[in-house]
């Protein structure tokens, strides 16, 4: 299974913020760090926003942070709030799948992407930074 380029960056998100302590990055800041686009990283803290997993203030002092739910998020929640539950692949849409009706494939890859989430439920954030992972992301230098 692969994630989408805004899961992938949801969980580096997390991650940084899990790891600066008392300090709150800008967006701006965080993207440099990462390496990525300041708009995709804009959206991607605005959906963390929304799922209550990350406070965020403007203005002066300002900043980013991990509320009480984020630091307490498990890995599989934020895949499946990013991912979304539908199907691994459209079996519907513009030009259905003329197995449909007695295809066996789809309910297989629905048990595996089910597996695969699974796996991550009991992983949290504080597991993703333990060492070495940690010390390696405050160590990042910012990408111009």
């Amino acid at each position: 299974m692969r994630l989408l380029r805004s899961t992938d960056l949801a969980l580096r998100v997390l991650m940084r913020l899990a790891v600066v302590g008392a300090s709150t990055p800008t967006t701006r800041e965080v993207a440099a760090v990462m390496g990525v686009p300041y708009t995709h990283t804009a959206k991607v803290v605005a959906e963390l926003q929304h799922l209550g997993l990350v406070d965020a203030r403007r203005g002066r002092g300002g900043g980013l942070a991990l509320s009480e739910q984020g630091r307490t998020a498990s890995v599989g929640a934020v895949v499946r709030a990013f991912e979304g539950d539908g199907d691994v692949v459209e079996c519907e849409g513009a030009t259905p799948c003329p197995l449909s009706p007695g295809c066996r494939l789809r309910g297989a890859l629905r048990r595996a992407q089910e597996a695969f989430f699974a796996t991550l439920d009991p992983v949290t954030l504080a597991d993703v930074v333990a060492d070495p992972t940690g010390p390696l992301l405050l160590g990042l230098p910012a990408v111009p």
